[in-house]
């Protein structure tokens, strides 16, 4: 019994730490994809986004993805600048987009600011 205690207790760390990495990855991968339609959509309509449904209606994502951390898709948080990007640009709008997490990642930063 103390030996599978013991292999638990080192085992059960790594395992928390593997799946954090792993959410991690996914909200790295996901933030991309995200300021890439952003930045296409931009570029293609000369005009921002004004949610995130607006990639989504115009094909730029499927789906809008579940931010890993809060296991939602509802809690992006967008970033809406006054600024254009381009000289052809007509409205401004979303620029980029964050984790809703508070919550701090293995690196110290807190999600809501990758």
């Amino acid at each position: 019994m103390l030996i599978i205690a013991i292999l638990a207790s080192i085992a059960i760390p790594a395992y928390v730490a593997s799946i954090r990495a792993a959410k991690e990855a996914v909200l790295r991968e996901d933030l991309h994809v995200m300021r890439d339609a952003i930045d296409a959509y931009t570029n293609d309509k000369d005009k921002a986004p004004q949610t995130l449904d607006d990639l989504v209606s115009a094909g730029y994502l499927k789906v809008i993805p579940k931010d890993p951390m809060t296991s939602s898709n509802s809690t992006w948080t967008p970033t809406m600048d006054d600024t254009l990007q381009n000289v052809d640009q007509t409205d401004p709008g979303m620029t980029d987009v964050h984790s809703g997490s508070d919550q701090a990642g293995s690196d110290g930063q807190p999600y809501n600011t990758w």
